[in-house]
């Protein structure tokens, strides 16, 4: 009875158990690597504070120019 169980079990830990972790895993990973929607809202929230960063340097870097030319000669 131990030796009709035994080839099946044996068949099972050698073949079939390493594709199904394989595949288990590699499904697993590739939705992990899906943006969520709300890492995505964060990542357009994120965007769009560094647009309004951006406007806000050049319109100091204006200011700047039109107040004192040389400026930039004396930052470095």
């Amino acid at each position: 009875m131990s030796d009709l169980l035994f080839v099946p079990l044996i068949v099972f830990v050698a073949v079939v158990a390493p594709i199904w972790l394989i595949l288990h895993y590699a499904t697993r990973n590739s939705a992990s690597r899906r943006i969520s929607s709300k890492d995505e809202a964060l990542l357009e929230d994120l965007n769009d504070n560094a647009r309004r960063l951006e406007d806000r340097i050049h319109t100091l870097e204006r200011i700047l120019d039109a107040d004192s030319p040389e400026w930039r000669n004396r930052i470095s």
